[in-house]
């Protein structure tokens, strides 16, 4: 079982059937917390979670979730976006007062409605669940944007096609676990890591100088306060790497060298 956030005809629900295959059977969530609570229940032996965007950048929140519940990071996947805006069949974009979509599609597409000052942007939960409110409440002046799947599911007929402010959108979702699912290393070849650093100056570029030296190709690095802790900020670093041995040896190094260093996950490296 698969747990994603959003319904049948969503961006998760096509990431996860694109990456396990169509024959898997998705348990649907209305938020990321839902997702999380399904697998340390065990409703679910794995989930799908967007964790970031091209245009809208990273998804904090989805980091701290992982991280808090000791969720592990098993894989991830690449997904062109392209958002469309649909409403129920016979109508024009000129008959359209309102738009509901997930806030990050709202987003991902507000300058679209900069020539349209008179519709009103209304988050939703996800993008395909306001599609299918409006088919089933048959909501006349109320539009959507999704995905061109979520229309031909719902039966709505799309108004405006990709409309997002740039045209290569694309969003990286992760596959999450409770464990290392590995038990071969073979072919792992990025790594999620959490740390946090003594007080002290140069600390941020001596773990950035072991990497570099170690052949990690640092792809992203994110701070997130640390809660408990104020002024207190703890780094989010991923990269690939050519040899999983030499990792390892820069990853002893680094654990002297942190206050404190986590592993989210070891996985294969799925941007192509």
């Amino acid at each position: 079982m698969v747990a994603i956030q959003g319904t049948e005809g969503s961006f998760h629900y096509q990431a996860a059937q694109d990456y396990f295959g169509s024959g898997i059977d998705i348990l649907e969530c209305r938020s990321f917390d839902a997702v999380v609570k399904a697998l340390l229940t065990g409703q679910a032996q794995t989930g799908v979670m967007a964790i970031e965007n091209s245009i809208a950048g990273a998804i904090l929140p989805n980091y701290a979730l992982i991280d808090h519940n000791n969720l592990y990071i098993a894989g991830e996947y690449y997904m062109n976006i392209q958002h469309h805006l649909m409403a129920l069949p016979g109508q024009a974009l000129s008959d359209i007062k309102e738009v509901h979509s997930h806030y990050m599609a709202l987003l991902q597409c507000k300058d679209f409605f900069e020539n349209y000052p008179d519709i009103k942007l209304v988050e939703a939960t996800n993008t395909a669940q306001a599609a299918k409110q409006i088919q089933q409440e048959q909501l006349k002046g109320v539009a959507a944007i999704a995905s061109t799947s979520a229309a031909a599911l719902y039966g709505l007929e799309i108004l405006a096609e990709g409309i997002q402010t740039i045209k290569q959108n694309a969003t990286r979702f992760v596959v999450l676990t409770t464990k290392d699912p590995y038990t071969s290393k073979e072919g792992i070849n990025k790594v999620t890591l959490k740390f946090q650093l003594y007080d002290q100056s140069g600390s941020l570029a001596t773990v950035l100088n072991v990497l570099r030296d170690y052949q990690i190709n640092m792809t992203k690095i994110q701070s997130l306060p640390v809660i408990d802790t104020p002024w207190k900020y703890a780094f989010f670093v991923e990269g690939t790497f050519p040899n999983y041995q030499q990792y390892k040896e820069a990853l002893r190094l680094l654990e002297v060298m942190s206050e404190d260093l986590k592993v989210l996950g070891e996985y294969q490296n799925n941007y192509k």
